[in-house]
């Protein structure tokens, strides 16, 4: 008698048919030593469209909306190069899971698809359609290796025991397809104009949107206001520092004047330091890798790189056997893992410099049953790589990384405060200067640190100096950054949940314990949503920067079912499905209350006034005319700095602007350079650039400092040089 195991794909499928010695491949199916192993290409069945329902759902009318089935019906999903033809591929591959399912020496079947909500929903899907009366198990492992392949053979589970994820599951699917397709219909014939103008709406990518507007606005009504630092130079005979004048707990002034005047009271005068503290603090590295955070780490890090992007390699690691289950919420381990991950820890760490100092530890940072949901954090697995693209090496080291530096030393800082005593006719006027030294590396030597120490001389108590010069600094406050793909998916994770100030000394675990299940979509569909965000054009990128588009903003401010863009909503319903999976709620009221939400909603649109949703042109690849990373403003007309084929040009070029660095200019071809991005970046921010490796006539290399400066006698710029002193 056999046992017929389905996969999620091929690649798993050859790793459990290695597992288990099936070695005969035949087409679609790998079979031998009592098993057939099959696979399906993720998703082989959809849902019925309208149209699949009634014909008369061909055209689009608003008198049909909404339209709920009575009962919900599923196909062979359509090919995405034509949509009124189903995919051969699975077609094909649905006959082979048949004809395996329906042999009389198959006599159990067991799932082994990804162990989550989809990964249930696709073989669910596929044994319901096939009709399938066989006893059904299931296979729950987090990692494709051998030796857990062999453990999940043996613990499999019932088909019944997992009801409860089946039904959150299903609950996704049909809440997203009642919600995308009345709303879209809706929205697009009351507020679109023209061929291809569809508005796409959806349960995710609304809020989605809204985190980004949201971000948008603020940055467009900041104000900026000014403020003031009196700063002061401090000198004896074996020291100098810096030191910021402040008053009770404050350095920043609205009275620049005041500033001056103390500023003229000090000069010269003597001091004392009146205090010096030291206090050692320790750094624990971060915790491990949920997607969400991998994809932040990644994407920050690397240019070019998408959280899609970062999910495609991190998936393709998962299934060569290299690290665990990669679409998880968790940041530590399950407690049942410490032998495994000492193993792991023990393969790792062979040969590295600094192997002595990685020791293993069972720390509740690392191994916590609360902190772990469904799956656990990402972790590499025991099996060293032998190939692997630049991509999958840049991900891998990072969880690799990661994983190691749990098991190292906290790195440890000397945090020191000066505080300096000028006793003048006004008063006695107070500087603080602040440095911190790392005096122990641990595990910064495995992961870096981007702090720079800020060194202050070895000075005490009690020490008289000199105020060596003063100066009074003009600052701006800073109006918010954008949103960049790291920041968008830590608010999607946690809803843009207010945590206090207390709270955020240790926030991730904080978040874990509070905000279980309360996000916006899931760690497997948050990267999807942002990339189609981009797709259907509601909101676009300048370098790591995101923006709502003419058409994004304007879908904000005109769709009237506001519950779609509220983040609280949305956590509420991805809280809802999250509490069907643990078996806290019925997946028939959820299902009962988006449909209700769904025929109000599409009541609320039809009568709404009309007012026409659209957005800007799109290029040959997709992207609005918008999607141009600024590298500064132009010092001419104060106008974008945008990257052009031959030179980096003022945006307002067409208005007679004719501020241009060209990347072959001659003055740098002259020393053997050319003028790159991240030099125009540096110099539209500090006016100057300092540039290496520049070629003299003779043939020697130097430094310089560039500053590109316009001519007094035309419109036109000049390179000036100088060293540093």
């Amino acid at each position: 008698m056999s046992k017929l195991i389905l996969a999620e794909k091929p690649s798993v499928a050859r790793n459990i048919a290695s597992a288990v010695g099936s070695k005969i491949k035949r087409d679609g199916y790998i079979e031998g030593n009592g098993y057939f192993i099959t696979w399906a290409f993720g998703h082989l069945l959809e849902l019925y469209d309208c149209k699949d329902y009634d014909p008369k759902m061909r055209s689009w009318r608003m008198e049909y909306f909404p339209y709920i089935p009575e009962k919900f019906k599923y196909k062979v999903k359509t090919s995405p190069k034509n949509k009124n033809k189903r995919d051969a591929g699975a077609y094909k591959q649905l006959k082979v899971i048949d004809s395996l399912v329906k042999r009389k020496d198959v006599t159990e079947i067991v799932s082994a698809v990804d162990y989550d909500r989809e990964g249930e929903l696709i073989s669910t899907l596929i044994w319901d359609y096939l009709k399938v009366k066989k006893p059904i198990y299931r296979m729950l492992i987090n990692e494709w290796t051998k030796e857990e392949i062999h453990r999940g053979m043996k613990e499999l589970k019932t088909n019944e025991e997992m009801k409860k994820l089946q039904d959150a599951g299903v609950s996704r699917q049909l809440a997203d397809w009642v919600i995308g397709i009345n709303f879209t219909s809706a929205a697009t014939l009351k507020f679109a104009q023209g061929k291809g103008n569809i508005l796409n709406i959806g349960r995710v990518l609304l809020p989605t949107l809204k985190i980004i507007y949201d971000r948008d606005k603020e940055i467009e009504k900041f104000v900026p206001q000014d403020y003031f630092k009196l700063r002061a130079k401090f000198i004896n005979d074996s020291a100098q520092y810096d030191g910021i004048y402040f008053e009770g707990k404050t350095d920043k002034f609205d009275d620049k004047e005041k500033l001056k005047e103390i500023s003229k009271e000090v000069k010269n005068k003597q001091g004392e330091i009146i205090k010096k503290k030291v206090e050692r603090k320790k750094q624990y590295p971060p915790y491990l890798f949920n997607l969400s955070n991998l994809q932040g780490f990644v994407t920050s890090k690397y240019n070019g790189w998408t959280s899609d992007k970062v999910l495609k390699v991190a998936q393709s690691l998962y299934e060569k056997k290299l690290i665990t289950y990669p679409r998880t919420a968790s940041i530590a381990l399950e407690e049942s893992l410490k032998d495994r991950a000492k193993k792991v820890l023990n393969i790792l760490k062979k040969g590295l410099p600094y192997e002595n100092e990685i020791k293993f530890t069972t720390s509740s940072r690392i191994f916590n049953n609360k902190k772990v949901e469904s799956h656990s954090a990402i972790i590499p697995t025991y099996v060293i790589p032998k190939r692997l693209t630049e991509d999958e090496k840049k991900v891998y080291e990072a969880i690799k990384n990661r994983f190691i530096a749990q098991f190292m030393a906290a790195a440890q800082f000397d945090h020191t405060e000066i505080i300096t005593k000028v006793e003048t006719e006004g008063g006695n006027r107070l500087f603080m200067s602040k440095g911190k030294i790392l005096v122990k590396e641990g595990w910064l030597k495995i992961e870096g640190s981007n702090a720079k120490d800020e060194l202050l001389p070895n000075v005490g108590k009690g020490q008289l100096v000199m105020v060596n010069g003063t100066k009074v600094e003009s600052k701006k406050t800073k109006p918010p950054k954008k949103h960049t793909e790291k920041t968008l998916l830590k608010v999607m994770e946690n809803c843009g949940k207010h945590v206090s100030k207390e709270e955020k000394e240790d926030s991730e675990e904080i978040l874990q314990a509070i905000l279980s299940g309360y996000s916006i979509g899931t760690p497997a569909t948050r990267a999807d949503t942002i990339k189609r965000l981009k797709r259907i054009g509601y909101i676009g990128a300048r370098g790591k920067s995101l923006y709502a588009t003419e058409k994004g903003v304007k879908l904000v401010e005109t769709f009237p079912i506001k519950e779609l863009f509220d983040l609280d909503y949305t956590g509420r319903l991805e809280k809802a499905l999250s509490d069907i999976e643990k078996g806290k709620f019925n997946k028939d009221e959820f299902l009962n209350h988006i449909f209700d939400f769904t025929i109000k909603g599409v009541k609320v649109i039809s009568n709404d006034k009309d007012i026409i949703i659209k957005g800007g042109k799109k290029s040959s690849r997709g992207s609005t005319k918008q999607d141009i990373e600024v590298l500064g403003k132009c010092p001419q007309c104060g106008h974008d700095i945008i990257e052009g084929k031959k030179g980096f040009g003022c945006s307002n070029w067409r208005n007679g602007c004719k501020f241009v660095v060209w990347k072959n200019d001659k003055y740098l071809a002259s020393m053997k350079k050319k003028a790159t991005k991240t030099m125009v970046k540096k110099l539209l921010k500090d006016k100057k650039v300092k540039v290496k490796g520049l070629t003299s006539k003779k043939g020697n290399k130097f430094d310089a400092i560039l500053s590109y400066e316009k001519n007094k006698e035309n419109d036109y710029y000049s390179w000036k040089m100088e060293f540093e002193k």
